[in-house]
């Protein structure tokens, strides 16, 4: 009996042509947030970055578990670590840091189609040394309360929606 080979290339890395923005996911940890963030980046024709080590498995079985079925639509890359990350970057991009404290805010921002937005890791957020690079700029959501910081998949999605309400208002589009 000869074996049927599943088609897996739904499940392989793609890029998007023209993605609103590219978000960065550095060391993630938490599957359920990426996938989140995988769901927000499909609905708002954004490309999304995985770089290693990450906190699970990415596998095709898993997503199908998880019952991801835009992971098809997704454009995505996964990247073997910060640096290389940063190496297949074309110079010169325009990249933003999120960070907790920094001292812009993203509405201080001015967001173009396809810039690059970098989140860290849900337990500490991005190393002292990515943010003290020279190549990129560290913005935070404005957080009037007492809470520290959002959630990773909220905190992207309000980056990724304002990146779209200025290019929306640029264009005069209507999403």
């Amino acid at each position: 009996m000869s074996q049927i080979r599943k088609d897996l290339s739904w499940f392989a890395p793609r890029t998007h042509t023209d993605p609103l923005c590219r978000v960065v996911l550095v060391e993630p940890l938490i599957p359920e947030n990426t996938g989140n963030v995988s769901r927000t980046c499909v609905g708002t024709d954004s490309e999304l970055h995985l770089v290693e080590p990450m906190g699970f498995e990415l596998t095709e079985s898993r997503v199908q578990r998880a019952g991801l079925d835009y992971w098809k639509d997704l454009a995505w890359a996964k990247h073997a670590s910060y640096a290389a990350w940063r190496a297949a970057v074309a110079k010169p991009s325009r990249i933003f840091l999120i960070e907790t404290g920094a001292p812009r805010t993203i509405y201080d921002a001015q967001f173009e189609r396809g810039d690059w937005i970098v989140f860290g890791k849900e337990t500490s957020g991005l190393d002292r040394s990515i943010l003290e690079a020279n190549d990129a700029s560290a913005w935070s959501i404005p957080m009037p309360g007492t809470t520290r910081s959002l959630n990773l998949s909220n905190a992207v999605a309000v980056v990724i929606f304002e990146a779209l309400r200025q290019n929306l208002a640029r264009t005069g589009r209507q999403a």
